[in-house]
């Protein structure tokens, strides 16, 4: 009997066939082969009825001609794509392309390529799920809708090139939002006053004149100082010593957006570079048994495991590490995940057996890397939780107390497998009512600092706990926000450019849904009530349709174009085009009339014509000329007056005082939350309050 399995992947193919044998023949339809055409809007509408016109990719042609004829002597067809809603719409399209009865051909599912998982899934077929069709059917129109609808009209409104879309532009929102933040922040200076007992023993104040003193409490120098001479003047004892016991938990298994955030804060992965490797390692990978799937399927927002896999893991660690580090019953997790489907297990190792060691061998070096995080990641969510001891010693005068805080680890539990990079700080041994040692004694002056920019791992976990897209969509978001050059990635921060603001500040005022992550979240839980039949998938289609298409239609009256292009008869120096003036969200800016197939720009906005404010004193070490303070989109830099003749630039103000080490140029920069001078060229570093200073 001749058996036809039809997969997405040509790897996941090659894997499943060396499990079976000859009579089954395994072929890859190479994703999604219909899909709405991309030339045309693609969808028809019909007595409040949405109809979309699916097409054959011209790339895919030949892969259905194959399945066909394939099918054609096959006596039964499987359709054994991924277990989501995309693999559900894959398998459905597949039948259609081939001409079968999407609910005729038996569905098989998996959570894992490995021979028994296959096996099981032959033995317990079912049929494709006409729901998860529908949401993803859903989800392909509303994006589709957003897309052809809205794009054009920024492109007709800004500049050409542009795009919107239902997630994209929401998370974009979010990068926008953060930068506006931080443009707007204004530092706020407050003092704390740390003190070192006994030589050894570093101390903050916590209480002045009975009034508990945090962060904040301390405005300024005058007060600050006050204190500092009235504690100068006192004696100090012991007055209360604690400690006390604390468990820090075993970490949850990976799932999809909680593997691309560790992946890139400890292996410096990108979101897309961790979902490529981690395919791999789903489709199958060469072990020492074979080609098999090494990890499960890894778009997931679920913490559920096996029970066979808890037993095997909980085995492993028994065997390993002994009694102590295996909890008395196995450990369950919940997501936390705003609407998470947990359709799927957790991310894990297929096979303890593949050891991290073993791996190795096999691996390449970047699958070996990832493999580890996920395999280590699963064995220790099932070991005892870690035990430190947490120290604190009170020390206190006549008006004041100081708070010193100490730990050691007193149990690793599962850091026995993830490591720990905290040290243990102990304490001295004291006891209350012993005279201490004021052995030092400073005022600190200190700011508050603005929010942080989103990274890539940062920007995932907000979308997740937001409840915008899913975890098939987090790193094709990003993807797109880079490749549309709405944001730049720096220094791993998400930053976004000039256009970006402009395309956000249309949106809120037009349409204010697109960018409302309540709005896309909500999106996101009716085509998870599509999924699960609570709603028709046509009404909340209408439901969206029918105002964004009347705003849309209003935008093309009402928004006020933005594509003032003067021309200022140069040639472009990268293409020869003609170079025009636009204005964008920092003021004016010379760009290539051929945008976006030239990406030339030269800033002329007011920030850099206004006259640079010179540095009392402070000389350039290069060419002795003046140093400057400068303005630039980014913010200040300092530079020599002598420029473009000289090239010497600084991002942190210089002062006039020489290096000990090498004799260049200080800077004043605020570094781990204290100010301090910082040599410009070879970094040596000195506090403010060292009086020796060697001046230019």
């Amino acid at each position: 009997m001749n058996k036809l399995i039809i997969v997405e992947s040509p790897t996941k193919a090659k894997t499943i066939k060396s499990f079976l044998g000859k009579d089954y023949q395994i072929v890859a339809s190479k994703g999604h082969i219909r899909d709405l055409p991309k030339s045309t809007f693609g969808i028809k509408i019909e007595e409040g009825k949405f109809i979309p016109q699916y097409r054959v990719s011209k790339d895919h042609s030949k892969v259905v001609k194959e399945i066909k004829d394939l099918a054609k002597k096959s006596d039964e067809i499987y359709i054994a794509t991924d277990e989501d809603r995309e693999g559900e719409a894959i398998g459905y399209h597949i039948a259609k392309a081939i001409g079968k009865d999407p609910n005729s051909l038996p569905r098989i599912v998996f959570h894992e390529i490995t021979k028994n998982a296959i096996l099981n899934a032959l033995k317990n077929p079912r049929k494709l799920d006409s729901d998860k069709i529908n949401a993803q059917q859903a989800r392909r129109l509303l994006d589709r809708i957003v897309g052809y609808k809205l794009s054009p009209l920024l492109a007709s409104k800004i500049q050409k090139g542009l795009s919107a879309g239902r997630v994209q532009s929401a998370a974009l929102k979010l990068i926008v939002d953060r930068e506006r933040e931080i443009k707007a922040f204004k530092p706020e200076e407050f003092w704390s006053i740390d003190a070192v007992f006994n030589e050894t023993i570093e101390s903050i104040l916590i209480e002045f004149e009975n009034e508990k003193i945090e962060k904040m409490t301390i405005k300024d120098s005058k007060r600050a100082n006050y204190i500092k001479d009235v504690l100068q003047k006192e004696s100090f004892k012991v007055f209360s010593i604690e400690k006390k016991e604390r468990k820090s938990k075993s970490p949850a298994p990976f799932m999809t957006s909680t593997l691309q955030q560790t992946a890139s804060s400890k292996l410096g992965f990108s979101p897309k570079k961790t979902m490529m490797i981690a395919q791999t390692l789903y489709e199958g990978v060469q072990t020492h048994k074979g080609t098999s799937g090494v990890i499960t399927y890894m778009r997931t927002d679920s913490l559920n495991i096996a029970k066979e896999a808890i037993e095997a893991a909980r085995e492993s660690i028994k065997n390993r590490f002994g009694d102590k580090y295996l909890p008395k019953a196995p450990k369950t997790y919940t997501t936390k995940s705003k609407g998470a489907q947990e359709a799927h297990e957790a991310i894990r190792p297929t096979m303890l057996e593949f050891t991290p060691e073993i791996a190795k061998n096999y691996l390449k070096p970047d699958e070996y890397k990832l493999y580890k995080l996920i395999y280590e990641r699963f064995l220790a969510s099932q070991m005892e939780d870690a035990v430190f001891e947490s120290q604190s010693i009170i020390f206190a005068s006549k008006s004041s107390k100081f708070k010193a805080t100490g730990r050691r680890l007193v149990f690793d539990g599962f850091y026995k497998i993830l490591k720990t990079e905290d040290k243990d700080k102990l304490l001295p041994t004291l006891k209350e009512g012993d005279e201490a040692v004021l052995t030092k004694l400073e005022a600190n002056q200190h700011f508050t600092e603005p929010p942080p920019r989103y990274t890539e791992a940062s920007l995932i976990k907000k979308l997740e706990a937001l409840g915008i897209g899913r975890p098939s969509t987090y790193a094709p978001t990003i993807s797109i926000l880079v490749a549309r050059k709405y944001v730049e990635i720096v220094k791993k921060q998400l930053v976004p450019t000039e256009i970006a603001f402009t395309v956000i500040e249309i949106l809120e005022k037009h349409f204010k849904e697109i960018v409302d992550s309540g709005f896309t979240s909500k999106m996101e839980e009716e085509l998870d009530e599509i999924a699960e039949r609570k709603k028709d998938w046509q009404q909340v289609l209408w439901e969206f349709y029918e105002p964004f298409i009347k705003k849309v239609e209003e935008g093309k009256k009402n928004i006020k174009s933005l594509k003032v292009a003067i021309p200022i008869g140069e040639a472009c120096p990268e293409c020869g085009n003609e170079l025009v003036k636009r204005k964008g969200r920092f003021g004016e800016f010379i760009a290539c009339s051929n945008f976006p197939k030239c990406k030339y720009t030269k800033n002329i906005s007011k920030n850099t014509k206004k006259t640079p404010v010179s540095l009392e004193g402070v000389k350039c070490p290069e060419c002795g000329g003046d140093i400057v303070e400068r303005a630039s989109r980014r913010g200040k830099f300092y530079g020599c007056s002598n420029y473009p003749n000289c090239k010497f630039v600084s991002a942190y103000e210089p002062v006039n005082k020489k290096c000990p080490e090498c004799g260049y140029l200080m800077a004043k920069r605020t570094y781990r939350k204290k100010d301090i001078y910082e040599c410009i060229k070879c970094k040596h570093r000195e506090d403010m309050d060292i009086k020796e200073e060697q001046t230019a």
